[in-house]
């Protein structure tokens, strides 16, 4: 038989042209799909990438104690001020303090306070340009009035302090034991 014969039965083989256009098909599939799965790969990874950025910046403080609290005796049996000074945590960009909620609690009491209650929280900058935003190297004191939550001695209390991005900082301490009207304390 002749390799072009045309007979009824007889299948003739791929020419090499016809090869080329189905492996050039194929390759052209390939790359395609692989293009597709690539850019879905690296789509991927860069949402967990902001996704872990995001958590790092909100897992940790933007806001840190600077220095010692302090308590003032409202009579011989209550607080009636604590005082502290924060300041931005290493690495912590800079906090809007007009944005800060502060929480007083007890075993008894619980109450939220945000910075523009004047009546309830004062906010001095200490070190730095004054300002809202409070950056590194810069220092606000803060005090808070806690005769509402009648911390008495020997009580241990918590003020949080919660910024608008970041973790809250939480600051747990214990009235002193005694109390003398208008005195000033360090307490821890």
């Amino acid at each position: 038989m002749d390799r072009f014969d045309s007979t009824p039965g007889y299948e003739a083989g791929f020419t090499g042209l016809e090869a080329a256009i189905v492996l050039i098909a194929f390759v052209v599939v390939a790359a395609t799909f692989s293009y597709v799965i690539l850019g879905a790969g690296f789509f991927t990874t860069q949402k967990s990438q902001e996704s872990v950025h995001t958590a790092v910046g909100q897992a940790s403080s933007a806001l840190e104690i600077s220095g010692n609290v302090i308590a003032k005796a409202s009579s011989t049996i209550a607080i009636g001020t604590v005082t502290i000074y924060l300041q931005v945590a290493a690495g912590g960009t800079a906090v809007d303090m007009s944005k800060v909620v502060y929480t007083v609690s007890t075993s008894d009491f619980l109450k939220t306070y945000t910075a523009d209650q004047t009546e309830y929280i004062t906010r001095d900058r200490v070190q730095g340009a004054d300002s809202e935003l409070l950056s590194t190297l810069e220092m606000d004191k803060i005090t808070v009035k806690v005769s509402q939550a009648a911390i008495s001695t020997n009580e241990r209390f918590t003020i949080e302090v919660k910024p608008d991005k970041g973790a809250a900082l939480p600051i747990t301490r214990t009235a002193p034991p005694a109390l003398v009207h208008d005195q000033v304390y360090e307490v821890y």
